[in-house]
Formats: structure tokens, C-alpha cells, sequence
């Protein structure tokens, strides 16, 4: 299978004037100088006052805007994003879009019942093996938690574990505290093929939540995100803070705290590793304020998913935001014009990633493997969006019209209609163009359907061996691994 590379986007979505993006960073300066972040573990405090910030009368961690626009400058812009097989390298920057599943669900819309049940350590590896075969799809994040495994250092390693087995994308999970990170670097070297082979190829990202909004570290997170740059593993650092709830109604507000929250994630990494590869999740979700709850769709959300981007996009630092979230729990149309909404609007804001952006459900509370295959569809089209109208003298057509206009008089067999149909134009392999009485003849099936015949062929046949026999059992040897040797599964 060949990875499909991120988008170039022709013209950015922008839902800030130029005046408004300025006007927003410098609130977010301000907050950080005034206000600051609360409980820096004592290696960033350390590292934060070394460098120049100072603590509040109430112990407060005090950025200077000067500090923060030097530390803009120093961090990393660009950056290669490794997947354990070279194919799968892609380049996180700004001006491209690259999708990726993400979310930490405690749930799975079962394959089969269509009831929700408790996510387990088998279905995060389904998941990656659904993935795998995805072109649309550049990152893999663990979308669902194993429920099934209460210690939380073999729940850590296991996610590591069903991942790689499922893929050789790129990988990304979270981390309980840094101690698991620099645990897992022995098995992450063995997947990569040796000593020292992860930190020449990193193929897995810490997803690390380093800040509790409004304004707070979180400490075991962040000693996540400091840990990884001892063993030299990517960083993505996130917020996620909700508007209405733990960020002002106000959506600019909103927007100004969340940068102002992933700017200082920004600072605190590149005052103890400048240039380090990170990546910045401005993450910011809306609160339906009649009940105080998380809303995953609707209008807000896309602006705030848009504004994110175009923040990361005016900052250079590669980044992005969590889009198709939708609150139906089911794949429907609620489903479908929520996620078309937020994922089309953040695909085109500028920012270098997307994530959440397949197979979530239930505000983010369920996974599904159809939604997978079905995002997966949509993803193309957005892909199809992002590269614009191709205007040359030969696209604009003039000679064709004549010859048309003066012969046949359409242009279904036209010689540039058979050149550019597998290049201008994508085919939907679930959703369905045909007329009603076909569409009755073949079944009256909907695309939910078609998705799950596709996701069960996929599940039964879809074996591949992403870890060879011999370092499977040297890591079986070495860690709590709770899955069974997948080998043995193949069709």
C-alpha cells in the first residue's frame, strides 16, 4: 500500500482578518504576562526562571512577551514525521493538511450489535488495522482506551504495542507520566530495529494534554512531554479548552486563551530543547451552554477549529486542531454534516494537521469502524478541496469548447475528459450515486451498510505482520504484552 502525503492547500480558509490574528496573539501575550500558568513541575520552573520568566505573588509562572516571541522564533517549523516504514515519512509544516485519528474513547459501536460496549486492547488493534488500509489517513492516534487493562504501565506499553502491530504508520498515545516514557524506549527500539534505531527514525509521538484550562499545567503530562525529549521522541503538545466552560463564551476568548495555553507548551519546550520537533494542538472546544456539556459539531465549533489552524498557520509552527467530533452516536446524517462541517472548515485554515478527523462518535465518547471507512471517504474529498482550480492556459479549456461546440457537442468522450477523470475528479467507493430503482435493485443498502461489509472484509482478511516473530518474542520477554501474537491470526 503507498501513503498518500499531505494536501498543499491552494487557498486557506481564514475566519480572521490579518488585524484579528494579530489582535488575538497579542491578547494571548498579555495573558501570559499578567496572568501566567499555574503548577510548572519543578524541572520546567527551574528551566522557565533560567530562561527568563518570573513567578507571580501567588507562585504563578510569568511569561515575558519579549521571551515568547524569541522562543517563536527558535522552534521548529518544519519537521520529518517518520512512519517505521519510510513510505509512510511525511513532513509536518504549515500550508499542507495531514489527517489523523485521535481521541481517547471509552466505547466501541459494535461491528455487529450496533450497541456500544466498553473498548478493549483487541479493538484499539482492529482499529490500527482498519487504519492501515486508509489512504487518507497519515497519523494514527488511539482513538479508544483499553478498558480492559487496569495497570497503568502495562495499559501504556499495550497501547504502544497494538498500535505498531496494526500499522506502520506513524504512531501517537499518551503517556500516564514520564517514568512510563523513558520505560517504553527499550520496546520502541526493538520496533524500530535496534539500539538506538528510535531516536534515528522516531516513529511515535507523545500525545501529551500538558495543560488543564484555564491556564494550569498538568504536571504528569507534562513530565510526559520533558521525558520525551530525553529519549528523543516527538512531541504534540494540546489544550483543549472549552468555551463557556473552561475558556470565555466569548469565541475570541476562547481562541486568545488557547494560544495563549499552547504558546506557553511552545516556550516550555524550547527552553529545554530548542527547535525540538513539536507539534502544537490549539485544541478548542465549545460547551452547549444550555446544559454546560461538551458539543462536538455545529457552527462554533468549526470557527473555533478554523481559528486554531489559521493561529498555528501565523505562528509557523506546525500544529492544527481536533475537528469531526460529532455528538450523534451513530453514523448518520448528524453525523455527517457535523463532521463535514469541522473537518472541511479545519482542512482549510492553514494549520499542518487535523486530528479527530475519523471514526469518532458520541462527542468523542464512542469509536466505530464504519465511521472510520466513511471519514475516511470524506477525507478524500476535502483532499480534492484543498488542492483548489488548476488555472492554465490548457485547463481554461478555449480549444476544447471550439472543437466540442463545432463536433460532438458534449464532452463525455473528449480526449482531456479521459486524461483528467482519474485525476480531477474522485469516485466515492461507499457513499452512492445511483438512481432509485437501481438503488432498490442492489439492495437499498446506505452507505452505513456498504461501510460495515467493507470494515468486516477488512477485520477477516487483514493480517499483516508488522512485527516480525523473533522481536515480537524478545518484547513479549521484556514487557506485559496482553495481546496475542498476531502472526497467527493471518487469513
Amino acid at each position: 500500500m503507498t501513503m498518500v502525503k499531505g494536501s498543499s492547500l491552494a487557498s486557506p480558509y481564514r475566519p480572521l482578518s490579518d488585524h484579528d490574528e494579530q489582535r488575538v496573539h497579542d491578547a494571548a501575550l498579555s495573558m501570559l504576562e499578567t496572568i501566567g500558568m499555574a503548577a510548572p513541575t519543578d524541572r520546567v520552573r527551574d528551566a522557565a526562571l533560567a530562561g527568563g520568566c518570573t513567578l507571580s505573588s501567588g507562585g504563578r509562572l510569568l511569561f515575558p512577551r519579549t521571551l515568547v516571541e524569541d522562543l517563536l522564533d527558535k522552534a521548529a517549523k518544519r519537521y520529518v514525521v517518520h512512519g517505521r516504514a519510510p513510505e509512510f515519512d511525511f513532513e509536518a509544516r504549515n500550508g499542507t493538511v495531514n489527517f489523523c485519528t485521535g481521541g481517547a474513547a471509552v466505547k466501541m459501536l459494535d461491528i455487529d450489535t450496533h450497541q456500544y460496549r466498553p473498548s478493549t486492547l483487541r479493538d484499539l488493534y482492529d482499529i490500527a488495522r482498519v487504519c492501515d488500509t486508509l489512504e487518507n489517513l497519515q497519523w494514527i492516534t488511539r482513538p479508544v482506551v483499553a478498558t480492559d487493562i487496569e495497570d497503568v504501565f502495562a495499559f501504556d506499553i499495550n497501547t504502544i504495542y497494538a498500535c505498531a502491530a496494526g500499522t506502520k504508520k506513524h504512531i501517537a498515545t499518551s503517556f500516564a507520566d514520564g517514568n512510563n516514557v523513558t520505560a517504553s524506549l527499550p520496546m520502541l527500539d526493538l520496533l524500530a530495529g535496534g539500539d538506538g534505531a528510535f531516536a534515528k527514525r522516531p516513529f511515535c509521538t507523545v500525545h501529551a494534554t500538558t495543560v488543564v484550562s484555564p491556564m494550569t499545567f498538568a504536571q504528569d503530562s507534562l513530565d510526559a512531554a520533558c521525558a520525551a525529549i530525553d529519549i528523543g521522541m516527538p512531541i504534540h503538545c494540546l489544550t483543549g479548552p472549552q468555551a463557556g466552560a473552561t475558556s470565555p463564551a466569548a469565541l475570541a476568548g476562547a481562541l486568545a486563551q488557547g494560544c495563549a495555553e499552547s504558546l506557553a507548551s511552545l516556550c516550555v519546550i524550547n527552553l529545554l530543547s530548542p527547535g525540538y520537533p513539536m507539534a502544537m494542538g490549539n485544541w478548542l472546544f465549545v460547551s452547549d451552554l444550555r446544559t454546560g456539556s461538551f458539543s462536538g459539531g455545529g457552527g462554533e465549533q468549526a470557527l473555533l477549529c478554523a481559528g486554531a489552524g489559521q493561529m498555528s498557520a501565523f505562528y509557523g509552527i506546525p500544529g492544527g486542531c481536533g475537528a469531526g467530533m460529532t455528538d450523534s452516536k451513530v453514523p448518520d446524517n448528524q453525523a455527517g454534516f457535523e463532521k463535514g462541517l469541522t473537518m472541511a472548515t479545519a482542512a482549510l485554515s492553514g494549520g499542518g494537521f487535523v486530528w479527530e478527523s475519523a471514526g469518532m462518535l458520541a462527542s468523542l465518547l464512542g469509536c466505530s469502524h464504519e465511521a472510520l471507512i466513511m471519514d475516511d471517504e470524506m477525507l478524500s474529498s476535502i483532499r480534492r478541496i484543498a488542492r483548489g482550480i488548476e488555472v492554465t492556459d490548457e485547463t481554461l479549456s478555449v480549444d476544447v469548447v471550439a472543437q466540442t461546440v463545432e463536433g460532438p457537442g458534449h464532452y463525455l468522450g473528449a480526449q482531456q475528459t479521459m486524461e483528467l477523470m482519474e485525476t480531477e475528479y474522485i469516485y466515492p467507493r461507499y457513499a452512492d450515486r445511483a438512481s432509485p430503482d437501481d438503488w432498490k435493485d442492489a439492495g437499498s443498502q446506505d452507505m452505513w451498510d456498504r461501510a460495515g461489509e467493507r470494515a468486516r472484509k477488512v477485520l477477516a482478511s487483514h493480517h499483516p505482520v508488522q512485527i516480525d516473530p523473533e522481536t515480537d518474542a524478545v518484547i513479549r520477554a521484556q514487557f506485559p504484552i496482553m495481546l496475542d501474537p498476531v502472526w497467527n491470526q493471518q487469513a
